[in-house]
Protein backbone atom coordinates (compact mmCIF):
# COMPACT_ATOMS: atom_id res chain seq x y z
CA UNK A 1 0.00 0.00 0.00
CA UNK A 2 2.82 2.43 0.86
CA UNK A 3 4.56 1.67 -2.44
CA UNK A 4 1.30 2.25 -4.36
CA UNK A 5 0.73 5.63 -2.71
CA UNK A 6 4.36 6.57 -3.40
CA UNK A 7 3.92 5.60 -7.06
CA UNK A 8 0.77 7.78 -7.23
CA UNK A 9 2.62 10.80 -5.87
CA UNK A 10 5.61 10.35 -8.15
CA UNK A 11 3.51 9.81 -11.27
CA UNK A 12 1.30 12.86 -10.59
CA UNK A 13 4.29 15.09 -9.83
CA UNK A 14 6.16 13.81 -12.90
CA UNK A 15 3.30 14.51 -15.31
CA UNK A 16 2.74 18.01 -13.92
CA UNK A 17 6.45 18.92 -14.10
CA UNK A 18 6.66 17.65 -17.69
CA UNK A 19 3.54 19.62 -18.67
CA UNK A 20 4.96 22.80 -17.13
CA UNK A 21 8.22 22.32 -18.96
CA UNK A 22 6.45 21.68 -22.28
CA UNK A 23 4.45 24.92 -22.06
CA UNK A 24 7.67 26.92 -22.37
CA UNK A 25 9.07 24.88 -25.28
CA UNK A 26 8.41 25.32 -29.01
CA UNK A 27 5.70 23.12 -30.50
CA UNK A 28 6.69 19.45 -30.69
CA UNK A 29 5.27 16.76 -32.95
CA UNK A 30 5.56 13.00 -33.34
CA UNK A 31 6.53 13.56 -36.97
CA UNK A 32 9.92 14.84 -35.78
CA UNK A 33 10.84 12.71 -32.74
CA UNK A 34 14.54 13.65 -32.84
CA UNK A 35 13.71 17.35 -32.42
CA UNK A 36 11.22 16.51 -29.66
CA UNK A 37 13.83 14.58 -27.69
CA UNK A 38 16.43 17.30 -28.21
CA UNK A 39 14.08 19.95 -26.85
CA UNK A 40 12.85 18.04 -23.80
CA UNK A 41 16.31 16.78 -22.84
CA UNK A 42 17.49 20.38 -22.78
CA UNK A 43 14.91 21.29 -20.11
CA UNK A 44 16.00 20.65 -16.47
CA UNK A 45 12.36 20.84 -15.34
CA UNK A 46 11.33 18.14 -17.82
CA UNK A 47 14.24 15.94 -16.73
CA UNK A 48 13.07 16.31 -13.11
CA UNK A 49 9.58 15.19 -14.15
CA UNK A 50 10.91 12.19 -16.06
CA UNK A 51 13.02 11.14 -13.05
CA UNK A 52 9.88 11.27 -10.89
CA UNK A 53 8.07 9.04 -13.40
CA UNK A 54 11.01 6.60 -13.45
CA UNK A 55 10.92 6.42 -9.65
CA UNK A 56 7.18 5.72 -9.85
CA UNK A 57 7.99 2.83 -12.18
CA UNK A 58 10.27 1.35 -9.50
CA UNK A 59 7.54 1.65 -6.87
CA UNK A 60 5.10 -0.03 -9.27
CA UNK A 61 7.36 -3.07 -9.51
CA UNK A 62 7.12 -3.50 -5.74
CA UNK A 63 3.32 -3.18 -5.84
CA UNK A 64 2.90 -5.90 -8.47
CA UNK A 65 4.88 -8.35 -6.34
CA UNK A 66 2.49 -8.04 -3.41
CA UNK A 67 -0.99 -7.09 -4.69
CA UNK A 68 -3.39 -8.59 -7.23
CA UNK A 69 -3.52 -6.66 -10.51
CA UNK A 70 -7.08 -5.37 -10.01
CA UNK A 71 -6.33 -4.18 -6.46
CA UNK A 72 -3.21 -2.35 -7.63
CA UNK A 73 -5.15 -0.51 -10.36
CA UNK A 74 -7.81 0.62 -7.89
CA UNK A 75 -5.13 2.21 -5.71
CA UNK A 76 -3.21 3.70 -8.62
CA UNK A 77 -6.27 5.51 -9.93
CA UNK A 78 -6.71 7.32 -6.61
CA UNK A 79 -3.77 9.44 -7.71
CA UNK A 80 -6.14 11.28 -10.09
CA UNK A 81 -7.29 13.47 -7.20
CA UNK A 82 -3.72 14.54 -6.45
CA UNK A 83 -3.07 15.16 -10.15
CA UNK A 84 -6.09 17.47 -10.53
CA UNK A 85 -5.05 19.41 -7.40
CA UNK A 86 -1.46 19.80 -8.64
CA UNK A 87 -2.65 20.82 -12.10
CA UNK A 88 -4.85 23.56 -10.64
CA UNK A 89 -2.11 24.76 -8.28
CA UNK A 90 0.98 24.59 -10.49
CA UNK A 91 -0.48 24.85 -14.00
CA UNK A 92 -3.53 27.04 -13.43
CA UNK A 93 -5.79 24.50 -15.20
CA UNK A 94 -9.47 24.55 -14.30
CA UNK A 95 -11.86 21.68 -15.03
CA UNK A 96 -15.47 22.26 -16.05
CA UNK A 97 -18.39 21.10 -13.93
CA UNK A 98 -19.13 18.26 -16.35
CA UNK A 99 -15.52 17.10 -16.22
CA UNK A 100 -15.46 17.19 -12.42
CA UNK A 101 -18.60 15.04 -12.30
CA UNK A 102 -16.99 12.65 -14.78
CA UNK A 103 -13.80 12.37 -12.71
CA UNK A 104 -15.87 11.80 -9.58
CA UNK A 105 -17.79 9.03 -11.34
CA UNK A 106 -14.53 7.42 -12.47
CA UNK A 107 -13.22 7.43 -8.91
CA UNK A 108 -16.51 5.94 -7.68
CA UNK A 109 -16.34 3.24 -10.36
CA UNK A 110 -12.83 2.25 -9.45
CA UNK A 111 -13.69 2.35 -5.75
CA UNK A 112 -16.26 -0.32 -6.58
CA UNK A 113 -13.43 -2.39 -8.06
CA UNK A 114 -11.42 -2.00 -4.84
CA UNK A 115 -14.42 -3.00 -2.70
CA UNK A 116 -14.75 -6.16 -4.76
CA UNK A 117 -11.40 -7.34 -3.38
CA UNK A 118 -11.03 -9.51 -0.33
CA UNK A 119 -7.74 -9.96 1.47
CA UNK A 120 -6.58 -13.57 1.55
CA UNK A 121 -8.92 -14.80 -1.18
CA UNK A 122 -7.37 -12.93 -4.13
CA UNK A 123 -4.28 -14.61 -5.52
CA UNK A 124 -1.18 -12.84 -6.86
CA UNK A 125 -0.09 -14.58 -10.05
CA UNK A 126 3.57 -14.65 -11.07
CA UNK A 127 3.54 -15.67 -14.74
CA UNK A 128 1.48 -15.91 -17.92
CA UNK A 129 1.91 -17.77 -21.24
CA UNK A 130 3.99 -15.66 -23.63
CA UNK A 131 1.70 -16.45 -26.56
CA UNK A 132 -1.30 -15.11 -24.64
CA UNK A 133 0.54 -11.93 -23.64
CA UNK A 134 1.53 -11.25 -27.26
CA UNK A 135 -2.00 -12.02 -28.47
CA UNK A 136 -3.33 -9.39 -26.09
CA UNK A 137 -0.61 -6.77 -26.42
CA UNK A 138 0.21 -6.60 -30.14
CA UNK A 139 -3.33 -5.62 -31.32
CA UNK A 140 -3.53 -3.12 -28.45
CA UNK A 141 -0.29 -1.45 -29.52
CA UNK A 142 -1.45 -1.27 -33.13
CA UNK A 143 -4.81 0.15 -32.05
CA UNK A 144 -3.20 2.79 -29.84
CA UNK A 145 -0.82 4.00 -32.56
CA UNK A 146 -3.66 4.07 -35.13
CA UNK A 147 -5.99 6.02 -32.81
CA UNK A 148 -3.28 8.57 -32.03
CA UNK A 149 -2.57 9.05 -35.74
CA UNK A 150 -6.28 9.51 -36.45
CA UNK A 151 -6.53 12.14 -33.69
CA UNK A 152 -3.51 13.95 -35.13
CA UNK A 153 -5.07 14.05 -38.60
CA UNK A 154 -8.34 15.43 -37.24
CA UNK A 155 -6.64 18.21 -35.29
CA UNK A 156 -4.97 19.46 -38.48
CA UNK A 157 -8.37 20.21 -40.07
CA UNK A 158 -9.21 23.88 -40.29
CA UNK A 159 -12.03 25.37 -38.21
CA UNK A 160 -12.09 22.30 -35.93
CA UNK A 161 -13.01 22.93 -32.30
CA UNK A 162 -10.06 22.59 -29.91
CA UNK A 163 -9.80 19.03 -28.61
CA UNK A 164 -9.83 18.15 -24.91
CA UNK A 165 -7.40 15.30 -25.52
CA UNK A 166 -9.71 12.34 -24.83
CA UNK A 167 -8.58 10.54 -28.02
CA UNK A 168 -4.93 11.17 -27.15
CA UNK A 169 -5.49 9.91 -23.62
CA UNK A 170 -7.13 6.68 -24.82
CA UNK A 171 -4.34 6.04 -27.35
CA UNK A 172 -1.52 6.62 -24.86
CA UNK A 173 -3.47 4.70 -22.21
CA UNK A 174 -3.49 1.61 -24.42
CA UNK A 175 0.30 1.79 -24.77
CA UNK A 176 0.77 2.29 -21.05
CA UNK A 177 -1.65 -0.58 -20.40
CA UNK A 178 0.66 -2.88 -22.36
CA UNK A 179 3.59 -1.39 -20.45
CA UNK A 180 1.81 -2.14 -17.17
CA UNK A 181 1.37 -5.80 -18.17
CA UNK A 182 5.06 -5.91 -19.08
CA UNK A 183 5.97 -4.46 -15.67
CA UNK A 184 3.86 -7.17 -14.05
CA UNK A 185 5.78 -9.76 -16.08
CA UNK A 186 9.16 -8.26 -15.12
CA UNK A 187 8.19 -8.30 -11.45
CA UNK A 188 7.76 -12.07 -11.63
CA UNK A 189 11.49 -12.46 -12.32
CA UNK A 190 12.49 -10.44 -9.25
CA UNK A 191 11.71 -13.45 -7.09
CA UNK A 192 13.89 -15.82 -9.10
CA UNK A 193 16.90 -17.26 -7.31
CA UNK A 194 20.18 -16.05 -8.71
CA UNK A 195 20.69 -12.80 -10.60
CA UNK A 196 22.16 -14.50 -13.67
CA UNK A 197 19.25 -16.88 -14.09
CA UNK A 198 16.71 -14.12 -13.55
CA UNK A 199 18.32 -11.89 -16.21
CA UNK A 200 18.63 -14.76 -18.69
CA UNK A 201 15.00 -15.76 -18.19
CA UNK A 202 13.86 -12.14 -18.51
CA UNK A 203 15.70 -11.64 -21.82
CA UNK A 204 14.01 -14.75 -23.24
CA UNK A 205 10.58 -13.31 -22.39
CA UNK A 206 8.71 -10.63 -24.41
CA UNK A 207 8.50 -8.24 -21.44
CA UNK A 208 11.69 -6.17 -21.88
CA UNK A 209 10.96 -5.68 -25.57
CA UNK A 210 7.38 -4.61 -24.89
CA UNK A 211 8.75 -2.12 -22.35
CA UNK A 212 11.24 -0.73 -24.89
CA UNK A 213 8.52 -0.26 -27.52
CA UNK A 214 5.97 1.31 -25.18
CA UNK A 215 8.67 3.43 -23.52
CA UNK A 216 9.91 4.89 -26.81
CA UNK A 217 6.53 5.42 -28.47
CA UNK A 218 4.78 6.38 -25.23
CA UNK A 219 7.39 9.05 -24.51
CA UNK A 220 7.04 10.74 -27.89
CA UNK A 221 3.24 10.43 -28.06
CA UNK A 222 2.56 11.54 -24.50
CA UNK A 223 4.78 14.64 -24.69
CA UNK A 224 3.17 15.90 -27.90
CA UNK A 225 -0.29 15.28 -26.42
CA UNK A 226 0.57 16.93 -23.09
CA UNK A 227 1.73 20.08 -24.86
CA UNK A 228 -1.54 20.38 -26.79
CA UNK A 229 -4.06 19.44 -24.09
CA UNK A 230 -4.76 19.99 -20.41
CA UNK A 231 -2.91 17.61 -18.10
CA UNK A 232 -5.90 17.68 -15.73
CA UNK A 233 -7.99 15.89 -18.39
CA UNK A 234 -5.65 13.91 -20.64
CA UNK A 235 -3.79 12.21 -17.76
CA UNK A 236 -6.98 11.04 -15.96
CA UNK A 237 -8.29 9.60 -19.24
CA UNK A 238 -4.95 7.90 -19.91
CA UNK A 239 -4.82 6.57 -16.34
CA UNK A 240 -8.38 5.23 -16.50
CA UNK A 241 -7.74 3.38 -19.77
CA UNK A 242 -4.47 1.99 -18.43
CA UNK A 243 -6.03 0.81 -15.17
CA UNK A 244 -9.07 -0.78 -16.79
CA UNK A 245 -6.96 -2.43 -19.48
CA UNK A 246 -4.55 -3.84 -16.90
CA UNK A 247 -7.25 -4.86 -14.42
CA UNK A 248 -9.38 -6.70 -16.98
CA UNK A 249 -6.89 -8.17 -19.46
CA UNK A 250 -4.11 -8.53 -16.89
CA UNK A 251 -6.37 -10.47 -14.55
CA UNK A 252 -7.36 -12.82 -17.37
CA UNK A 253 -3.86 -13.15 -18.87
CA UNK A 254 -2.11 -13.87 -15.57
CA UNK A 255 -4.87 -16.17 -14.36
CA UNK A 256 -5.98 -14.18 -11.34
CA UNK A 257 -9.52 -15.47 -10.86
CA UNK A 258 -12.56 -13.22 -10.65
CA UNK A 259 -14.50 -13.17 -7.35
CA UNK A 260 -16.83 -16.12 -6.72
CA UNK A 261 -19.06 -14.15 -4.37
CA UNK A 262 -21.97 -12.64 -6.41
CA UNK A 263 -21.82 -9.25 -4.65
CA UNK A 264 -18.08 -8.82 -5.18
CA UNK A 265 -18.37 -9.95 -8.79
CA UNK A 266 -21.21 -7.48 -9.39
CA UNK A 267 -19.17 -4.65 -7.87
CA UNK A 268 -16.17 -5.40 -10.07
CA UNK A 269 -18.19 -5.70 -13.28
CA UNK A 270 -20.39 -2.66 -12.53
CA UNK A 271 -17.34 -0.54 -11.71
CA UNK A 272 -15.70 -1.48 -14.99
CA UNK A 273 -18.82 -0.75 -17.03
CA UNK A 274 -19.39 2.60 -15.27
CA UNK A 275 -15.82 3.77 -15.85
CA UNK A 276 -15.96 2.87 -19.55
CA UNK A 277 -19.36 4.58 -19.95
CA UNK A 278 -18.15 7.78 -18.32
CA UNK A 279 -15.05 7.75 -20.47
CA UNK A 280 -17.13 7.50 -23.64
CA UNK A 281 -19.43 10.32 -22.49
CA UNK A 282 -16.68 12.81 -21.65
CA UNK A 283 -16.58 15.97 -23.82
CA UNK A 284 -14.31 15.64 -26.83
CA UNK A 285 -13.81 19.37 -27.43
CA UNK A 286 -13.02 22.40 -25.30
CA UNK A 287 -15.37 25.33 -25.42
CA UNK A 288 -13.83 28.15 -27.46
CA UNK A 289 -12.84 31.16 -25.44
CA UNK A 290 -15.46 33.93 -25.64
CA UNK A 291 -14.48 36.71 -27.95
CA UNK A 292 -13.97 40.08 -26.31
CA UNK A 293 -16.21 42.66 -28.00
CA UNK A 294 -14.30 45.57 -29.49
CA UNK A 295 -14.21 48.59 -27.23
CA UNK A 296 -15.52 51.85 -28.68
CA UNK A 297 -12.90 54.55 -29.15
CA UNK A 298 -12.62 57.04 -26.33
CA UNK A 299 -13.99 60.36 -27.41
CA UNK A 300 -11.54 63.20 -27.09
CA UNK A 301 -12.46 66.83 -26.92
CA UNK A 302 -10.79 68.94 -29.53
CA UNK A 303 -8.95 71.90 -28.13
CA UNK A 304 -9.32 75.20 -30.01
CA UNK A 305 -6.17 77.28 -29.94
CA UNK A 306 -6.66 80.69 -28.34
Amino acid sequence: MAAALMANTLYSLGFVLEKRALTSLPEVTIRNPARLLRLVLGSPLWIGGSLALASGFGAQLVVYRTLPIAAAQGIFVSGLVLLVLLSARLLGEETTGRERYALGAILAALLMVVLSLKEGSDTVSRSAPYQLILLVCVPSLAGGVWLYGAAERRTRHRHRAPTTGVEYGVAVGLLYGVSSLAIKGVSSYLTSSGLGGAVAGLLKSPYPYLLLFTGAFGLVMSQAALQRCRASLIVPVCTTVTCLYTAVLGTLSFGEALPHDPLRLALRLAGTVLAVSVLLAMPKHDQPAPETPPQPPIATKELTPP
